[in-house]
């Protein structure tokens, strides 16, 4: 196996050359940010640390966590640890939850987040020769312009498609012989759906490889993206609040993400107490970014449930791996007393012939849940006869049952019927919230 890697120095790097490079980062960052960011040494302060307390990986334990809703209050130039006029852009979460969430460059923080990027796109089996279509959004969100400027540093011919208009995407995929598909695997599995109607077959394209991120996907998933746009599809991981796509990346062996430890500190805690898990364990992953200049997180809270590993990786990197996300601690939706993740009805669907086209409503009646799954039918199966649908709802009810604990209510709808997205798709709408019942 032909081994490829964008910066083999530091992506190879033995793991105890690694620690000493994150301890050296993480105690020049921590009198950094501490120096420059008030309101994060006003919570450090709160707590009783100094950077001078700061002297291993080990001491990072004593400083506080911050959170997304700390960002928000700190908005827009709270968090900011240098001159505006050092800073050459920003970008921003959607903001669809509260105050929107605004992150600042330096050039040198584009240019790292970009080698991030590049080593995502090499590993992927990206180089020189490659042709890649970058169909993430651009503007103030992060995925177009993190896969954009990753590409470029490669070296590959590159089409800033941005989202949307899927006829245009097609026309210029088959046109210009893509190689490398960038979006959202939701908007990837579209893409593959349109293709198919349109009568092409997978071998019709030039397609290698996609690298797709954003939001959460199953394996199943996975697999019936590969199947039908004909690629290889690797897993890249990132928040605005970091940098975007690239903190993490998926290699050949598309078990895990390697997290580009020369940039960024991992570590697992328990949600509930912040208690530092060992090696292993399943709980919310907490970054650290070591290099930032702009916008310096210390200790963030991702909200993601994962687990690390430092299990060797036959692909060469050294970097240590997290999973794929298993859901998130605050999209974890508590039904009738059961925690119940979106990944979970996914991978059920999926396992049971349906595209990954469907909807999740949940509302409270008469003080009691209600849990309904819309799932959409493929064209081949449709049926307007009531007995055979309603035989098809249980098939899939009792596998959820089994998957869930409850039972949900299920309604087979037409194909077509659930709007698509051509960004992050929405799964969820949770009503109980409009009525103030905390969930």
């Amino acid at each position: 196996m032909q081994k490829r890697f964008y910066q083999p120095e530091a992506e190879t790097m033995p793991v105890n050359e690694i620690k000493k490079l994150q301890e050296y980062k993480l105690i020049r960052q921590v009198r950094y940010v501490y120096e420059h960011v008030e309101y994060y040494r006003n919570l450090m302060d709160e707590k009783g640390v100094k950077p001078e307390d700061i002297t291993c990986l080990e001491d990072i334990s004593k400083l506080p966590f911050l959170s997304k809703n700390d960002l928000r209050e700190a908005y827009p130039y709270g968090m900011l640890a240098t001159d505006l006029k050092n800073c050459v852009r920003i970008h921003s979460t959607s903001g669809t939850t509260g105050k929107r969430v605004v992150a600042f460059y330096t050039q040198n923080d584009v240019d790292m987040w970009e080698d991030c990027c590049a080593r995502a796109i090499v590993a992927a089996g990206g180089d020189k020769g490659d042709v890649v279509q970058v169909a993430y959004g651009y503007g103030l969100f992060t995925g177009g312009a993190g896969l954009h400027g990753g590409s470029h540093k490669v070296g590959c011919l590159t089409l800033p498609m941005s989202s949307g208009n899927t006829n245009r995407q097609i026309q210029f995929m088959m046109d210009l012989n893509a190689s490398i598909l960038c979006c959202t695997p939701s908007y990837a599995a579209y893409i593959g759906e349109t293709l198919k109607e349109q009568g092409y077959k997978p071998g019709y394209n030039s397609l290698k490889a996609g690298i797709f991120g954003a939001e959460p996907w199953t394996e199943e998933m996975r697999h019936d993206i590969e199947n039908s746009l004909g690629i290889k599809a690797y897993d890249i991981y990132g928040l605005t609040e970091s940098s975007g796509p690239g903190v993490a990346f998926e290699c050949c062996e598309q078990n895990g993400m390697h997290i580009n430890e020369d940039h960024f500190y991992a570590e697992i805690i328990d949600p509930d107490t912040g208690e530092v898990l060992p090696e292993g364990s399943k709980g919310e992953l907490v970054f650290t970014s070591l290099d930032k200049e702009a916008f310096p997180l210390i200790r963030y809270r991702t909200r993601d449930i994962t687990v690390l590993t430092r299990e060797k990786c036959s692909c060469g990197r050294t970097f240590v791996r997290m999973h794929k996300p298993m859901g998130r601690s605050d999209d974890m939706m508590i039904i009738r007393g059961v925690n119940v993740f979106p990944s979970q009805i996914e991978a059920v669907l999926l396992n049971k012939g349906y595209a990954p086209n469907y909807q999740i409503l949940i509302d409270r009646v008469n003080n009691t849940d209600t849990f309904e799954i819309r799932v959409e039918m493929l064209p081949e199966d449709f049926s307007d006869k009531p007995q055979v649908i309603t035989k098809k709802e249980k098939k899939i009810q009792s596998a959820m049952k089994e998957m869930l604990g409850i039972n949900p209510v299920i309604r087979l709808v037409a194909p077509k019927s659930i709007a698509r997205s051509e960004g992050k798709a929405v799964r969820v709408i949770d009503n109980r919230k409009k009525i103030g019942i905390h969930t």
